[in-house]
């Protein structure tokens, strides 16, 4: 193990300068300025997969759509808790959380989709899902040991997202073949 290098002294004397930065401290190793903006488009994500899910429920219909109505209103509202730590997060670095519903779109990794068709919709779920892996993951990359809280709030997100992914694609299995065409 390699030895603690700085006394407590130092780290008092640090902790003292530039209090108004809350919890960033010179030992922050990330980009500021642009880890902000990263999440700031997660949370634009996560908000068109919350529209998206709270849509396909309302309008989900068939014989096969009570389950899959219900696994949306699940996911829609697990999204909901993912913004929420998101906007939390960028608060705690010192931004601001964007809610502006006229960007909304632009920014987010995800697409909203309004389809009627119960195939669709879940194939169109599982495709926004497997787009949040994909950009959380590389995020979880980027951020290394620069931002660890940052990097284990997306590792959370990412855990969560995968689990949405293959509750989508065994549904899709469940469907008999006629439906999946």
């Amino acid at each position: 193990m390699a030895e603690f290098l700085t006394d407590i002294k130092e780290i008092r004397a640090r902790a003292r300068q530039e209090i108004d930065k809350g919890p960033i401290t010179s030992a922050y190793g990330a980009d500021l300025p642009r880890v902000i903006q990263v999440c700031n488009e997660a949370l634009a994500t996560e908000l068109v997969c919350v529209l998206r899910y709270k849509r396909h429920y309302y309008t989900a219909s068939g014989i096969y759509a009570e389950p899959v109505a219900a696994e949306f209103l699940e996911h829609a509202a697990e999204e909901q808790e993912h913004a929420d730590r998101l906007a939390r997060r960028i608060v705690q670095l010192g931004g601001e959380p964007d809610f502006n519903p006229d960007t909304l779109t632009t920014r987010s990794h995800a697409e909203y989709d309004a389809s009627l068709d119960l195939v669709e919709m879940i194939k169109e779920d599982l495709v926004a899902e497997r787009i949040a892996i994909a950009s959380y993951t590389e995020i979880v990359q980027w951020l290394g040991d620069d931002d660890v809280t940052t990097r284990r709030v997306f590792e959370d997100l990412l855990a969560q997202e995968e689990e949405h992914a293959e509750d989508l694609k065994g549904l899709l299995d469940k469907l008999p073949d006629a439906l999946r065409r």
